[in-house]
């Protein structure tokens, strides 16, 4: 179960649009009895990962020069009480939760997200989510100052911090306003690193389509910077495709780069007075790239399946996730762009950090 909850980080972390800056930190609780620590703290900033933390260590790190060089020794101290804090009251939700729906045993976690993004034109968004062995729990909706609980267990929880006005106005104000002004700050002492341009590399492949006639033409997309990219199959030079095209997640290399694939599958007759080609726009290219695919190309049959290649970059990219202790939840509410992810510790003090179940 745990290994599911993992990968959910890698096709679930929807990148801020171009134009927003966005301040993200994930908690994560995990019952005892596994190898991975029993709580972490991720935080990043416009996709890049600033800090950490977690039980062994029982220290807040930064993970970037420029956060080191930026914030001194006090900075991380008052950092590392509180996630040690945390640490304590995700143990404590573990339990609550495992009693909420009935469970004694087994590997669990509990996760909370939560964070803030600013666009150029001044638009603020703060959001912040609960979640339980993958799924969500609870959300705060910022507008309404209420709770929303999507499912029966979380309905205790739910009342409970509904009739608290004062508090929630206080988690309003955090998230627009005081997480916005780190986010600013995190912004200037990283800006070169984070408004760096990558070009990505384009590679096509090809193979045979397992149990067909088919042909399965890959458009891997890599090493590109920052994580906003558009990757399309088009057909003729004009027609986009959506149909018999698969599309992978933007995924994390581990030089801070990103990856994209995307799968075209195409019949003998839909070759036939057709060209197909893998169109990428990014950030770093003056224009929208074009990469024909030339059927007559060598095809990957020798070596492993496409699907069984990405599945090992899946795989490594997972364990990645896991060593830094980012674990999320796959959202469920098909289109919802408001992203939910966490904020550092001790910004925040007792209003969001201490919140249990109950």
């Amino acid at each position: 179960m745990l290994r599911a909850v993992v990968l959910a980080i890698l096709c679930c972390v929807h990148a801020a649009s171009g134009g927003t800056h966005s301040l993200r930190y994930f908690y994560t609780g995990v019952s005892e009895g596994t190898e991975f620590p029993e709580f972490t703290i991720v935080g990043l900033v416009d996709d890049v990962q600033h800090m950490h933390y977690n039980s062994v260590t029982k220290k807040v790190r930064p993970t970037q020069d420029w956060m080191e060089r930026s914030e001194g020794p006090e900075y991380w101290k008052r950092e590392t009480l509180t996630a040690v804090g945390e640490q304590q009251n995700f143990k404590v939700n573990i339990g609550i939760a495992m009693q909420r729906f009935n469970q004694t045993g087994g590997v669990h976690t509990v996760q909370r997200m939560y964070g803030c993004e600013l666009d150029d034109d001044g638009t603020k968004r703060g959001f912040k989510q609960d979640g339980y062995d993958g799924k969500d729990f609870i959300s705060f909706d910022t507008d309404t100052l209420t709770w929303t609980a999507p499912v029966m267990q979380a309905v205790i929880t739910k009342h409970k911090w509904d009739a608290n006005r004062a508090r929630n106005q206080q988690q309003k104000a955090y998230l627009e306003t005081e997480c916005i002004e780190w986010l600013q700050k995190y912004v200037q002492y990283g800006r070169e690193t984070l408004e760096r341009r990558v070009p990505p590399a384009v590679t096509l492949l090809q193979r045979k389509a397992r149990g067909s006639a088919d042909t399965e033409v890959l458009c891997h997309v890599t090493g590109f910077f920052p994580r906003a990219v558009e990757v399309t199959w088009v057909r003729d030079g004009r027609d986009q495709l959506e149909e018999g095209v698969q599309s992978g997640e933007v995924l994390p290399n581990q030089d801070g780069t990103f990856q994209l694939r995307k799968i075209l599958t195409v019949s003998s007759e839909e070759q036939r007075g057709h060209s197909y080609s893998c169109q990428v726009d990014h950030a770093s290219f003056k224009e929208r790239q074009n990469y024909i695919w030339d059927p007559n190309m060598r095809s990957s049959d020798g070596g492993p399946p496409i699907g069984i290649i990405a599945g090992v970059i899946v795989g490594v990219l997972a364990l990645i996730a896991a060593i830094i202790g980012v674990v999320i939840w796959k959202k469920r509410q098909g289109g919802a762009q408001k992203a939910d992810y966490s904020k550092a510790p001790s910004k925040e003090g007792s209003d969001t950090s201490s919140d249990t179940a109950p």
